[in-house]
């Protein structure tokens, strides 16, 4: 409370009604802040000032990111509940707000930017005593204060009227020092201080008078300096420095305007131009304008002096005859090829645009201006005048670009085209005035994964990307059908556009022999809903319904023989897509069978047969016949290749062709054999194994019977 009250009599002397320094909800919490940076320690009760009507504690700093240690005493030492410091952005509490053994708190704090940050505060809280009550706060204003230095660096002290010159300025402290880049204007000096690469501060000098000149600069801080008494100024010290103003061996006349166009109606007509009085100006006279001092020059322009205006101005009106930079030196202005003045600006000549190039990304320039959603390209605009156009596009963001290029005859733009552009085309326009060049926006029509196309043959439909190869299918295959799915084409801001098909299909039987073939061409796929650019992709040709083979097949799919495979080759249709390939997926599907039932006709020969009731191991017979219905089975990781064995049931004439009344062993049998066959293919003529059993039929006994025979293959 002493505290208040010191506060309250310095503001009461000093009839400026200072507001405490703490401002709080409730009761008084703290009776003494402390603010320690690493050279000096600032008490909230002996270093506080009066700042825009509110009392803060200053202290100074030497960096923008300043760590401080910060101490609190509270007004109630023993009180149990403790201290808690608000966050904000202005700092960053690097430790916890902990109570010493003295009774204080204690914690450090880091700024962020102490030049930049404005209205810094803490907020100081405390808990509420009984359960109900609000919490109690104080608020301490933090005041920073910096010392800035500023020098001239010159190397000499001559000037020239009509000559800007520019100087580098040291300091302590450039960040707190107030650069706008405005002119300052006065009698003998206009003058701007701006701020260079790497925050370096540069002093821009224009002299005006002749003669030993002193250079007064007036430099703003943006932190404050605490002055005697108390009083915060924001003002540096004056910088002087004392300069030779000389005038040039030509006076300098200055132009109103920096540039003029050149073209056949200013050639002819001229255009009107105020320079200042030349003093020896010789009204309704025609001057030359030349790019040397020297005799035979060459004539640049001419100036026709009209009347004088009553700012010591004169107008005039300048006929241009040839281009000229600024940066290629001064314009002479001479009577009789002798000098009088000089002056500069651009002649230029009038914007015209010979040529509009693309450069896409990854590829080379090319002259045509069509351009894809979403793209960034490189617009390259060549002709004459180009350096004063101020060319747009349409609709179009322009991305600055360290590769751009602003010259007389060439221009440079980096160009992004918005995903969800609504415009056919976007014309370069310059200024308000649209040229007859412009960019065409083109869908996106680049070839997508198949993955997008799935296929259904009886059982969930598959992508055709996941097949990986032959399908051996062992049910009816009652159709064929294809499904696409839109909204897999265009996914975000990656596009593809439209999707153009063929489908190559071929029926092949069990033998691999062709028997049907068909191709749909150009089947149209566009992307769905999903897309930004889905109202772009309208057309009537667009594919949604499933493509059926049986509707375009003669020979039905429910038809086919076992082991007859379907083959259907999709891919891209190559001249939709200019140089891409595209992509290109084949689904084969085989009618796959686990056994084959057929009617076999074998010859068995040497069948070693034992009959019932008979000793030891039989008898060899001679060529049987035999007629069998047999079951044969077929590999389950081979297409159409049967296992090397057979098992069946029918008819045996045991030596059938053992024609002698008297022979014993003819009889004809019932029996059930399994046979072992050779698995090679292109062998016509085989020897299977025999071995089974049956009954005689004229015997009337059972029998059984192993041996060799022979198979013909046609």
């Amino acid at each position: 409370m002493a505290i208040r009250s010191l506060f309250l009599l310095i503001g009461l002397i000093g009839g400026l009604g200072v507001v405490p320094a703490l401002a709080q909800d409730g009761p008084a919490l703290l009776r003494e802040v402390t603010v320690r940076t690493d050279t000096a320690t600032f008490h909230l009760s002996r270093h506080a000032v009066a700042n825009q009507g509110e009392t803060a504690l200053y202290f100074w700093f030497r960096r923008d990111d300043e760590t401080v240690e910060l101490r609190l005493e509270p007004e109630k030492i023993g009180d149990a509940r403790s201290l808690r410091l608000r966050r904000s952005p202005d700092y960053v509490q690097l430790d916890s707000l902990t109570r010493e053994p003295d009774g204080t708190y204690r914690t450090r704090l880091k700024f962020t930017d102490l030049t930049s940050s404005s209205f810094l505060r803490l907020v100081v809280e405390q808990p509420a005593e009984a359960a109900g009550q609000p919490a109690q706060r104080e608020t301490v204003n933090l005041l920073p204060l910096a010392r800035t230095t500023v020098a001239l660096r010159r190397s000499d002290d001559e000037l020239f009227v009509g000559e800007e010159k520019s100087f580098e300025l040291t300091s302590s402290n450039p960040r707190n020092v107030r650069a706008t880049g405005e002119w300052v204007r006065g009698e003998e000096f206009d003058y701007r201080l701006t701020t260079g690469p790497n925050g370096m501060l540069r002093l821009s000098v224009l002299p005006n008078q002749l003669g030993k000149r002193t250079l007064v600069v007036k430099l703003q801080a943006e932190r404050p300096m605490l002055q005697p008494g108390g009083r915060l100024s924001y003002q540096l010290p004056v910088l002087r420095q004392e300069f030779v103003v000389k005038a040039s061996r030509l006076r300098f006349l200055s132009p109103d305007k920096r540039s003029v166009t050149l073209d056949e109606e200013s050639r002819r007509k001229g255009v009107e131009l105020i320079l200042d009085n030349g003093r020896s100006f010789e009204l309704r006279r025609t001057y030359r304008l030349e790019d040397q001092e020297e005799p035979g020059g060459t004539l640049l322009a001419e100036l026709y002096t009209r009347q004088y205006l009553s700012n010591d101005r004169v107008l005039c009106y300048l006929r241009p005859y040839n281009t000229h930079r600024q940066t290629d030196g001064y314009l002479y202005v001479k009577l009789n090829d002798q000098a009088q003045y000089i002056t500069n600006l651009d002649i230029t000549p009038k914007t015209t645009i010979s040529g509009v190039q693309l450069l896409h990304r990854g590829g080379e320039w090319t002259s045509s201006l069509t351009v894809n959603p979403g793209e960034t390209v490189d617009v390259r605009v060549e002709g004459e005048g180009l350096q004063k156009a101020r060319m747009h596009f349409e609709d179009l963001t322009v991305i600055p670009s360290d590769s751009s290029i602003r010259t007389d005859g060439r221009l440079v733009y980096r160009v992004q085209v918005p995903v969800s552009y609504d415009k056919r085309k976007s014309t370069l326009y310059n200024g308000s005035q649209p040229t007859s060049f412009a960019l065409s926006i083109r869908e996106y029509q680049r070839p997508h994964p198949l993955d997008f196309v799935s296929v259904s043959y009886g059982e969930q439909a598959r992508s055709i990307t996941k097949l990986g190869g032959p399908v051996l299918y062992d049910h009816t295959i009652r159709d064929v059908v294809f499904q696409f799915r839109p909204e897999g084409i265009d996914v975000d801001n990656f596009l593809f556009g439209k999707q153009y098909l063929s489908f190559d299909i071929r029926l092949l039987n069990p033998k691999g022999e062709l028997i049907e073939m068909r191709t749909v061409d150009n089947l149209l796929v566009c992307p769905g809903l999903n897309s930004p650019r889905a109202a772009f992709y309208q057309d009537k040709l667009c594919r949604i319904d499933p493509l059926s083979l049986n509707s375009l097949l003669g020979r039905k799919t429910y038809d086919l023989d076992d082991w007859s495979r379907i083959v259907v080759t999709v891919k891209h249709n190559p001249s939709q897509y200019g140089s891409e390939p595209g992509y290109s997926q084949t689904v084969e599907l085989v009618l796959k069978r686990k056994i084959k039932f057929d009617v076999d006709v074998s010859f068995p020969t040497g069948l070693l047969t034992r009959r019932q009731g008979e000793e030891g191991y039989g008898n060899f017979g001679g060529i049987s016949l035999a007629t069998l219905a047999q079951l044969s089975f077929y590999s389950p990781e081979k297409i159409n290749r049967l296992r090397p064995y057979k098992v069946g049931a029918g008819f045996v004439a045991l030596n059938a062709f053992n024609l002698s009344p008297d022979s014993k062993n003819r009889d004809l049998g019932i029996v059930i054999l399994g046979s072992v066959y050779p698995t090679r293919r292109e062998a016509r003529l085989t020897f299977p194994l025999y071995l089974g059993g049956g009954y005689l039929l004229s015997a009337g006994k059972w029998f059984y019977l192993l041996g060799p025979g022979i198979g013909v293959r046609l």
